[in-house]
């Protein structure tokens, strides 16, 4: 059982980083195979198929604990969306495969994109719940709940892209926790939250 276990997860992982540079298109399953040291009979045999192990990297590699939060009114508004911004950017930071990989995805619209919104989408309806939430009891003051939901997602998911803009930037060490703080700062001021400045982030 162990031996199938670190079979697959070889399989997985060698997916996962050749997904998300070659396109799922481009990558053949002997590619995965011969990334993974794994016999290529051992896809059908564990997954079924490129396609089946493309929707195992979102069961194994997805970070489902961001959505035990199902009822946004669990969470104040501004604590909910630093939960995301916190959750959301530490994944980033954790699977950049994966981001890159979703992110081929959704410009690409591919035939796999019902089952990329299956895993992501609950994480963007919080986030718009939130904001919508906050505007309604007048913590956010913004005027339309659709562009402001699709900035704030651009704050949140962008950054994992930062390297083509690496020249122009001042200061390239900054830690994650400054980062957050940096983030969750200007996120907050941009929707309008008032006491932003003074918020513990």
């Amino acid at each position: 059982m162990g031996s199938d276990n670190d079979v697959k997860l070889r399989i997985l992982l060698a997916a996962k980083k050749l997904f998300a540079r070659q396109g799922f298109n481009a990558t053949t399953v002997r590619q995965i195979c011969d990334e993974a040291d794994a016999n290529i009979s051992l896809v059908s045999y564990h997954f079924g198929g490129k396609d089946k192990v493309f929707e195992a990297l979102f069961t194994e590699f997805f970070p489902h604990e961001i959505l035990k939060v199902t009822d946004p009114q669990q969470l104040d508004p501004v604590s909910g969306l630093k939960l995301l911004i916190r959750e959301i950017t530490a994944y980033g930071l954790q699977e950049p495969d994966m981001v890159s990989l979703l992110q081929q995805e959704i410009v690409m619209q591919s035939p796999r994109m019902d089952k990329v919104r299956e895993f992501t989408l609950p994480a963007w309806v919080l986030l718009r719940d939130w904001l919508k939430l906050g505007r309604e009891q007048g913590v956010f003051h913004f005027r339309s709940l659709d562009q402001t939901f699709m900035s704030v997602l651009g704050c949140i998911v962008f950054h994992n892209k930062t390297f083509y803009f690496k020249p122009l930037f001042d200061n390239n060490e900054d830690d994650t926790e400054s980062f957050l703080a940096d983030l969750t700062l200007f996120i907050l001021q941009s929707i309008g939250y008032v006491d932003a400045a003074a918020s513990d982030s």
